[in-house]
């Protein structure tokens, strides 16, 4: 059926609405709507939103199927209401050739769950010492405007500054991981007290923040765009502020955890909880949550990490660091920054679709939501509440840090150019 009538949606959580999909694109906004043949979606009480889009996502295809496949990695995406994801290069082999991010976009496009974005290494094999085809990489079917060696940082200043100059030429942006190595060697949890107490290897927040300091001074001289992967600290948030303010082209996100967990959650041992950039203290938590609502923070991002059960079901130093979260990040967000009157609704939409799609230049998504715009939409029902149950993910991983936590709000309906792929809190 190629029509579709969502009824009395709040667009943008705003007065009641009808919306009308015909084919990929909405045909009309407005109220009392009727269409002949259409499907009607009975939406009142529920938020419309345009289609989310995650600029931080591991698929961990090619290479690491164990943990998660684009297929099934988008599967969690539309679950969670995303309509397009930005898969990061961490793969095996690495995505630093135009033969892999195409495979990448290719497999996206067989899935069908989402639009699938590959993102680029900045370096040969994440090495760090020489760039890899960063043009070909470009040029290429997958037409990659993102390049991030994340999970590693690009620390060698010279080949930073090589890599702004490089994507600077097409518009594109360097993604940087900010993590100095010499000063997290050994490291197992955020530095501080809890640390401290637990006796394991702290993870200082200067790591983080002496990284992006170097960046913002490199865009501002090579005149190029930075943005920053995972900003964790309350240093961090007044570096990327103070950055701004002098005009630098940066830009900066945050993922839901981070927003909502804290280092005491180490007291626990449970490895679930360790995740790269580890989890701060309240008062870093407070400030990122403050810095997302005043937008020195652009977006929320997941850094969605599945890992298989057995590298996790281990001991603290020994497991994996990473937690899943396409399938629960609109639930944190609401919880964080909507039900505590940081943000409305409106913001969720710019910081979860508008803003990432436009730092990644995801075509058609993140527009309004108004006729004549792709029909890539995401429909929530916030009075809703449940408990976490990773049994239920589409994700082939379970690395959630929420099972057991009541979480709130839940996505009915998520829309990829009008073709429903979420209905009713099941896949399509």
């Amino acid at each position: 059926m190629s029509k579709i009538l969502i009824r009395g949606a709040k667009v943008l959580g705003g007065e009641a609405q009808d919306v009308l999909i015909d084919g990929e694109i909405i045909a009309e906004v407005g109220t009392g709507l009727s269409a002949d043949d259409a499907q009607v979606i009975e939406a009142e009480g529920q938020i419309l939103l345009p289609g989310l889009v995650d600029l931080h996502t591991h698929l961990r295809e090619p290479g690491r199927e164990d943990s998660e496949t684009v297929l099934t990695g988008t599967r969690a995406a539309a679950s969670g209401g995303y309509t397009a994801v930005f898969a990061m290069a961490n793969t095996h082999p690495v995505a630093d050739t135009a033969g892999v991010v195409e495979q990448v976009y290719r497999l996206g496009k067989e899935a069908g769950y989402c639009d699938v974005q590959p993102i680029g290494a900045v370096t040969v094999g994440l090495e760090g010492k020489k760039l890899a085809e960063l043009g070909a990489m470009h040029d290429s079917a997958a037409g990659v405007t993102v390049f991030s060696d994340d999970g590693k940082c690009v620390d060698d200043a010279v080949i930073m500054r090589r890599a702004l100059e490089y994507v600077k030429a097409f518009g594109g942006v360097v993604a940087q991981h900010a993590q100095e190595p010499r000063l997290t060697e050994g490291a197992q949890m955020n530095e501080g007290v809890v640390s401290a107490e637990l006796g394991l290897g702290g993870w200082p927040a200067v790591a983080e923040e002496s990284i992006i300091a170097r960046d913002v001074l490199l865009a501002e001289h090579v005149g190029s765009r930075v943005h920053i992967c995972h900003l964790s600290t309350a240093g961090s948030v007044e570096i990327v502020r103070w950055a701004k303010s002098r005009g630098i082209d940066v830009t900066a996100e945050v993922t839901p955890h981070h927003l909502l967990l804290t280092d005491e959650m180490a007291r626990t041992y449970n490895p679930v909880y360790k995740v790269n950039p580890p989890l701060r203290t309240e008062r870093d938590v407070l400030a990122l949550r403050e810095a997302l609502a005043d937008g020195t923070i652009d977006i929320v991002a997941t850094d969605h990490a599945p890992h298989p059960h057995e590298d996790k079901d281990c001991e603290w130093a020994a497991a994996a660091m990473g937690m899943v979260g396409l399938e629960t990040a609109l639930s944190v967000v609401q919880q964080t920054m909507v039900e505590t009157g940081l943000l409305d609704w409106a913001g969720v939409a710019d910081r979860m679709s508008v803003k990432p799609a436009r730092i990644g230049q995801a075509a058609g998504h993140g527009r309004p939501v108004s006729a004549g715009e792709p029909a890539n939409l995401t429909l929530v029902d916030p009075a809703y509440r449940g408990v976490v149950d990773p049994a239920d993910f589409a994700s082939r991983s379970r690395n959630t840090p929420y099972e057991g936590r009541e979480l709130p709000g839940r996505v009915t309906h998520t829309f990829l150019r009008g073709r429903a792929t979420l209905v009713d809190g099941k896949l399509a």
